[in-house]
């Protein structure tokens, strides 16, 4: 998840607030990076980590 320079403009700190929230929702391995640009919010990325389910019988 990315949101654009675009979209985040013109946005009040309440609503940058819940596109953060938005980004961490359902998170359980990851991180969420937020870039700031002369003082201005332009990015969030959502960077999240899937490992697979280790097997407790497994066939030799």
């Amino acid at each position: 998840m990315t949101a654009s320079p675009h979209s985040l403009d013109a946005q009040d700190d309440a609503s940058i607030l819940r596109e953060i929230q938005a980004a961490l929702h359902g998170l359980k391995f990851g991180s969420v990076e937020i870039t700031v640009h002369n003082g201005q919010l332009v990015q969030i990325e959502r960077k999240e980590k899937f490992r697979p389910h280790a097997q407790s019988n497994k066939s030799s």
